[in-house]
């Protein structure tokens, strides 16, 4: 299948991560259309060029994950002409402001005592799983939104990888694409040039050593087991996705249908 939508990330500069999830398949043969459905990291940063690229694409809606706290640290996403913004925090504006100052501006034995020896790891892992669990109100918005009218529609966070990468993937499973090429896709945050640019104070001899940014590496990288700990949650929570969409977030068949007619070749 040719995709109809080139590649864009060289001409991105102030926009992270973006991509087109079109081509992805499902598990009955049919393949997620290009153009209707993006994920990036933030756009607050973006560029003149950038704006102009990300207008070129016939956004409908950009749905915003990010929390007050995001927003107050990077700014407001760019506006662009014609398309809704709709900002859908995935996370409390409160919820762990502390530790994300002391990522951002804590010595080594401060990151020593909240990171190490699988402190992060376990903070991303229950992350995921909360998010699934607890935010069903969110995603329904979304996933009823997108079946309505909001295609094209682009989703994004901060990174575009954690808050964006659930509710991209929770989208996809929707649509029945096939997990392992959900997984695929949220993996491809990890390339060096769609990875969030970390900020920390302080000096660069000492803010960015290898073994700081050995123990920040868990909050920033994209890793399977994230994924698959949403997706368990999903399973131990609702016993499938069938029952979570219907009950968790009360997709009737006839939505999940024009979900399917909207995002699907």
């Amino acid at each position: 299948m040719t995709q109809q939508v080139p590649s864009t990330e060289p001409e991105l500069t102030g926009v992270r991560n973006f991509r087109d999830v079109g081509g992805m398949p499902t598990v009955d043969g049919r393949r997620v259309r290009h153009g209707v459905l993006f994920r990036s990291g933030h756009l607050a940063h973006a560029t003149e060029q950038d704006a102009a690229f990300l207008a070129s694409l016939g956004l409908h809606t950009i749905f915003d994950f990010r929390n007050a706290a995001d927003r107050k640290l990077e700014g407001p996403d760019v506006e662009l002409p014609g398309v809704r913004n709709v900002n859908l925090p995935l996370s409390d504006p409160a919820d762990g402001a502390e530790f994300w100052k002391l990522v951002r501006d804590g010595d080594l034995d401060q990151l020593r005592a909240i990171l190490a020896d699988g402190k992060a790891e376990n903070r991303m892992i229950s992350s995921y799983r909360k998010i699934v669990r607890e935010r069903t109100a969110e995603h329904s918005r979304v996933l009823r939104a997108l079946a309505e009218d909001s295609v094209p529609a682009l989703m994004h966070c901060a990174a575009g990888k954690d808050r964006a990468g659930i509710s991209v993937a929770v989208t996809l499973l929707a649509v029945g694409v096939e997990r392992e090429a959900i997984v695929a896709d949220y993996l491809e945050s990890n390339a060096k040039h769609r990875r969030y640019k970390v900020r920390r104070g302080g000096s660069p001899d000492s803010a960015y050593t290898p073994e700081v940014m050995e123990l920040l590496s868990p909050l920033f990288d994209a890793r399977a087991e994230y994924l698959s700990a949403a997706f368990t949650s999903l399973e131990e929570t609702w016993g499938g996705v069938d029952t979570y969409l219907e009950q968790g977030l009360g997709l009737t068949s006839e939505t999940r249908e024009r979900l399917r007619e909207r995002l699907l070749d």
